[in-house]
């Protein structure tokens, strides 16, 4: 008998249907956005960005020109262990795509079988080696519809990463400088504390002259006192801001110096048009869109058959080995198969609502987190506008509180004013100077978390 060709012309209008996909064909939904920002929309002001068109700036960080984070921020890209979770999802991710590419091609399994027997009073030697083929024609666009959803779900992962790593990135910055003021304010109680107890020395000198009551020895004693327990309290705060570095470093020594807290950069020049291709979460949200609505076409094709080519048992079969390759010995069988699901109990009914209502939770994420983004770079600029008049008007309320301090230091040397005067001067400047650097802190943290949700950028033409 001779073999019969499989004439591949035959396959040509299968492989022809396979040019449709069911399922709703992905299209970007609109973001409705509030009056003040549609306006800027109206007038081209914003636009949202198309999927991959962000990358988030290497070294963002580096425009506070501090080498003590430089340092610290390269230790959390390799030691956080958060970035290394996210990294390997990414990674399974990718992995995803791949496996949702191999189901476009045909499967291939072997057998090798060596085998002995007795029948009917007869012994015999049996052996076989054979091959088998399965490939689904995807006239539905199943396979092309995973490939979608695979695809769509490693580029949210990517944004994920990226997302993750320039959060972690931030936080860091932001506990870093957190940890500085600490330090400084540090060395305000303990120049305090000197000042309060020669103060305290000067009060009792005073008081074994007669010149005072002992009030103001007491008022000097609590003031001197509550130096200490504020000091107590910062070296708990110290201890728990270098616990959470050490956290986010994933262990190791952190120190900072006693130096002077950077500067704070200038806010970053901002292109209204440019603010949302730089949101990594925003560009994940969109690519999970685009995979919840790949799934819907998947839980559709759930209703159409599937069409296999099949090729089983290709190969040779013998009694003996010497003969298992000669012609009499070749095997075959060819041929389509069609599988379909007849009756499930209403579970791909369910199973198309259920992805429907998953891609409308993807779209309303998505909206939510566009607006997210447009409140936290406004909120963000407006907080580097008013703590820096703040900060101007502090350091003015610094210098008037030095100089009432120093008057009534003076006065109460003379015998004028008595000790609470001089007391609550001190109170004041401490407060003052104390607030600086709460302030100089505050702007810091703002600009790390203005130049995170514009993505790193520090300008516009990055």
């Amino acid at each position: 008998m001779k073999d019969i060709p499989v004439r591949p012309i035959l396959l040509v209008p299968l492989l022809l249907l396979t040019a449709c996909a069911v399922g709703p064909e992905y299209r970007r939904p609109e973001v409705q956005l509030p009056v003040q920002f549609s306006e800027a929309v109206a007038t081209g002001q914003w636009h949202v960005a198309q999927p991959g068109e962000f990358k988030v700036p290497a070294r963002w960080w580096s425009v506070f020109d501090n080498a003590e984070l430089d340092r610290l921020e390269a230790r959390v890209l390799i030691d956080n262990q958060t970035l290394k979770i996210a990294e390997a999802q990414y990674r399974a991710a990718r992995a995803g795509v791949d496996v949702a590419y191999a189901a476009r091609s045909p499967s291939v399994s072997g057998d090798v079988a060596v085998s002995r027997g007795r029948s009917a009073g007869v012994t015999a030697n049996g052996f076989g080696l054979t091959a088998s083929a399965n490939w689904e024609i995807d006239v539905w666009g199943r396979v092309r519809r995973g490939i979608e959803q695979a695809q769509a779900r490693a580029e949210a992962s990517g944004d994920d990463l990226a997302a993750v790593r320039l959060s972690t990135q931030a936080l860091l910055a932001q506990t870093w400088f957190q940890l500085h003021a600490a330090v400084l304010q540090r060395q305000l109680l303990l120049a305090t504390l000197k000042d309060d107890a020669r103060f305290l020395d000067i009060t009792r000198s005073r008081h074994d002259a007669g010149m005072v009551s002992g009030l103001d020895v007491a008022q000097a004693e609590a003031q001197l006192n509550n130096d200490r327990a504020q000091l107590s309290e910062n070296e708990l705060l110290r201890a728990q801001l270098e616990h959470a570095l050490t956290a986010l470093l994933g262990g190791g020594e952190v120190e900072v110096a006693e130096s002077p807290l950077p500067l704070v950069p200038a806010p970053p020049e901002l292109l209204p048009s440019g603010l949302l291709e730089r949101r990594p979460d925003i560009a994940s949200a969109e690519r999970q869109m685009a995979a919840a609505n790949a799934q819907i076409g998947l839980a559709q094709a759930a209703y159409y058959p599937v069409l296999d080519l099949a090729a089983n048992n290709v190969g040779f079969k013998s009694t003996a080995l010497s003969k298992l390759f000669n012609a009499p010995s070749r095997i075959w069988s060819l041929g389509p198969s069609l599988a379909a699901t007849l009756f499930d109990g209403g579970a791909r009914d369910a199973a198309v609502i259920q992805a429907r209502a998953g891609y409308d939770q993807a779209v309303a994420s998505y909206r939510q987190t566009v607006l997210t983004a447009f409140q936290e770079v406004q909120d963000n600029l407006s907080a580097a506008r008013l703590l820096q008049r703040e900060a101007g008007e502090q350091a003015q309320t610094l210098a008037s509180a030095r100089r009432a301090r120093e008057i009534a230091e003076a006065q109460y040397l003379a015998g004028t004013v008595n000790a609470l005067s001089v007391l609550s001067a001190q109170a004041t400047e401490r407060a003052a100077e104390s607030n600086g650097v709460a302030i100089q802190n505050r702007r810091l943290a703002a600009a790390v978390v203005l130049l995170k949700n514009a993505g790193g950028r520090a300008t516009a033409g990055e």
